[in-house]
């Protein structure tokens, strides 16, 4: 394989376009560091894998994963359009549906290069709360980005989680990290990159969808809805799932989203 194009670099990762032997282009995921992060990039293959599995949703094929790097099929940007933001919420819906073995995963997690633990538990309160808030709630605080105060607010949502949670769901197959910028748009469809797969509750990603934005937003809403309609008051529900990726990026940015995090607790403790 030949580097044909660097695209730049991403937390731990430089960015590339590369061809292989046969003439196909491929995506190259390349480790900064010497050895890289052991098993960053076999998870991310095994969660597309995973999340292929169904054969609902689009994601890049696989061509080669280890710890060094990992080669993606290229697929070609196209137009976000309506139709294929209704066609991803239908496929979204279809692959939540196809469910997990339990909440959590077989293989390890990772969210950017942070981490996380996908040990399986019983119950998505408490997975959501020792294996996604308490654990970055404790890294934030060690690190300072985070006051005791603020940190007593989190773990307040935490302990309150079996009321908070809404109806109990079974584990849905779930993307993990489902901002807009894990979309990539092709004209006909939508494809997902960059996951953090696991079993999960499915409004995790819907409201990851919503966190940073993405186009036709409303249209991915309702087309999932009808395709597998939401739980009463799902979107009360939204600060609560938002937890998780504000804690992720007051970890890896600090300050700058404090009050974004502060503002979802504060909201969820009001539910």
């Amino acid at each position: 394989m030949k580097i044909v194009r660097e695209l730049g670099s991403s937390h731990a990762w430089k960015l590339s376009r590369g061809e292989l032997p046969d003439g196909r282009a491929v995506f190259v995921k390349s480790a900064l560091a010497s050895g890289g992060v052991p098993h960053l990039f076999t998870s991310e293959a095994a969660g597309l894998a995973w999340l292929a599995e169904p054969g609902a949703i689009a994601v890049p094929e696989v061509i080669e994963a280890g710890d060094e790097r990992l080669v993606l099929a290229w697929v070609e940007p196209g137009d976000a359009t309506a139709e294929a933001a209704a066609r991803l919420g239908r496929e979204l819906a279809r692959t939540h549906a196809a469910g997990a073995a339990g909440f959590g995963a077989s293989w390890p997690g990772f969210i950017a290069e942070l981490p996380m633990d996908n040990e399986p538990v019983a119950d998505w309160p408490e997975f959501y709360a020792t294996r996604r808030l308490l654990p970055f709630v404790r890294r934030a605080r060690d690190a300072g980005q985070l006051s005791a105060g603020d940190a007593g607010l989190i773990e307040q949502v935490a302990e309150r989680l079996p009321r908070l949670a809404g109806p109990a769901e079974p584990p849905a197959r779930i993307h993990g990290d489902l901002w807009g910028g894990n979309v990539l748009w092709t004209g006909e469809r939508a494809m997902l990159i960059d996951p953090a797969a696991h079993g999960g509750h499915r409004e995790t990603d819907l409201a990851m969808l919503a966190l940073f934005g993405a186009p036709h937003l409303a249209t991915i809403l309702a087309a999932y809805d009808e395709e597998a309609p939401l739980a009463d008051g799902w979107r009360d529900r939204v600060p609560l799932h938002q937890l998780h990726p504000l804690l992720v990026h007051v970890c890896l940015f600090g300050e700058a989203y404090r009050g974004s995090l502060l503002d979802a607790a504060a909201r969820t403790l009001a539910l």
